[in-house]
């Protein structure tokens, strides 16, 4: 009978740490493949030290109030010009359109944008970049504000997940160059959706 209670306290205790262990690698898949991302050392944006003690990344629990459908005003005639970045490196972008959405009974804007080097790259012809800046940031998410990778839509119309907002690779490590969110980009709300700041542990 005792041999039999520890057995049992060891399957339990073992599911327990399975229990915690997957609750760490997020909730949805893109919590859990960013997760897989930051922990796998090929792929990692994290010093060393962060990377090994590394448990997941904080997220705003997951929340649909989040996830607008906006209209895509087209800027066909938009220039490519430098973007800051956070270290010497310029970023050649240009404002692909204007996305124009409401969120809890508010209407807003953000500025897409189009890389010029990525626009060549295999795989990347389509992509579109989303910085924005929000009333969470430098609180309760990044203070150089967050990301939304995109593609081009068929239409006039483009869904933002702010679910799927993450933090520029400068919020883990210094090494990395990041362009800045322009300051057009800021939405005054609080966007309580996508990867929160980083803590070390």
């Amino acid at each position: 009978m005792k041999y039999v209670l520890m057995l049992l306290v060891l399957v339990f205790g073992t599911v327990g740490c399975q229990v915690k262990k997957q609750y760490h690698l997020g909730e949805t898949e893109f919590q859990r493949e960013l997760n897989a991302e930051y922990k796998d050392a090929t792929t990692s944006p994290l010093k060393d030290e962060d990377r090994k003690t590394f448990e997941g990344l904080e997220f705003f629990k997951n929340d649909s109030t989040y996830v607008v459908k906006a209209t895509l005003e087209l800027k066909p005639d938009s220039k490519f010009v430098p973007m800051k970045t956070t270290t010497s490196r310029i970023s050649e972008k240009r404002v692909y359109g204007i996305l124009h959405f409401h969120l809890k009974g508010q209407s807003f804007k953000l500025n897409i944008y189009q890389d010029k080097e990525l626009m060549t790259k295999e795989g990347y012809e389509d992509y579109l970049f989303l910085p924005f800046f929000d009333e969470t940031s430098g609180e309760d998410s990044y203070g150089g504000g967050r990301y939304i990778d995109a593609r081009i839509p068929s239409g006039n119309t483009m869904i933002i997940d702010f679910n799927k907002a993450y933090n520029p690779y400068c919020a883990y490590n210094d090494k990395y160059s990041c362009p800045i969110v322009p300051r057009e980009n800021y939405i005054q709300t609080r966007i309580e959706a996508g990867v929160k700041a980083f803590k070390k542990h």
